[in-house]
């Protein structure tokens, strides 16, 4: 069993160092690979990256020669995985990989081939931001759930962990934000087990380096009634 994450990044040199660190420290049952893929970033993530690359052999990362979106960094990464199981992180200090062993143990279980890491569940530490950002995020799970008959509390979660068989099997086409509801949609149309644990949340404000916006959320509503209807 390997357990493969795939973390996208565009303009994150405060950050990526840190997050690359804790995950590689995440103790887990199994062995892990690390995918890190690099939009096109124009600070210095690039250089760090390329520093990293030279200490940690566990460590794969791609480059996007072109800015791309999310979404197109995620495609790659899912491409060049060899995991039997493969979890998303993202390149900020939002989400905490300690918490990976309360994602795998659904599909560890033999519950789930998928689970979502809900901010939105539980009694876990939130830091408290943007109120328009909360109305929006549960909008927008409302309206897939709409479409989907799923009940997920946190559609736009970050955390996403799949066995790669039920991965395999769809194709992303949105190359930004929009690959979220797409996916959600998409999963749920394969009919697989979906499981939703409660996470922790540490989210950043926007001169902290947040980078989705209203546009963004105005794009996922626009994805999830094009795959909603015709998915």
């Amino acid at each position: 069993m390997l357990i493969t994450i795939v973390i996208p990044v565009y303009n994150e040199e405060r950050t990526i160092y840190t997050i690359l660190d804790r995950v590689d420290s995440v103790e887990l049952p199994f062995p892990k690979e690390i995918i890190v893929v690099d939009d096109c970033s124009t600070d210095q993530t690039r250089n760090i990256l390329e520093g990293i690359k030279n200490k940690k052999n566990n460590i794969k990362i791609f480059y996007h020669h072109k800015n791309r979106g999310k979404g197109a960094a995620l495609n790659t990464g899912f491409k060049n995985a060899n995991g039997d199981i493969i979890v998303i992180q993202d390149a900020d200090l939002e989400y905490d990989p300690n918490e990976y062993p309360k994602l795998l143990k659904p599909i560890m279980d033999n519950k789930a081939e998928v689970v979502y890491g809900s901010r939105f569940m539980g009694d876990n530490p939130h830091r408290v931001l943007y109120f328009w950002h909360y109305v929006g995020n549960k909008f927008l799970t409302l309206l897939s759930n709409i479409f989907t008959n799923l009940n997920l509390s946190d559609m736009e979660t970050c955390y996403k962990v799949f066995k790669k068989e039920i991965l395999s099997q769809i194709e992303l086409k949105e190359k930004r934000f929009g690959f979220e509801p797409e996916m959600t949609i998409k999963l749920a149309r394969l009919g697989c087990r979906i499981y939703e644990v409660g996470i922790s949340y540490s989210g950043r404000t926007y001169e902290e380096g947040k980078k989705i916006n209203w546009k963004d959320g105005i794009r996922a509503i626009g994805c999830i009634f094009k795959y909603g209807f015709f998915a």
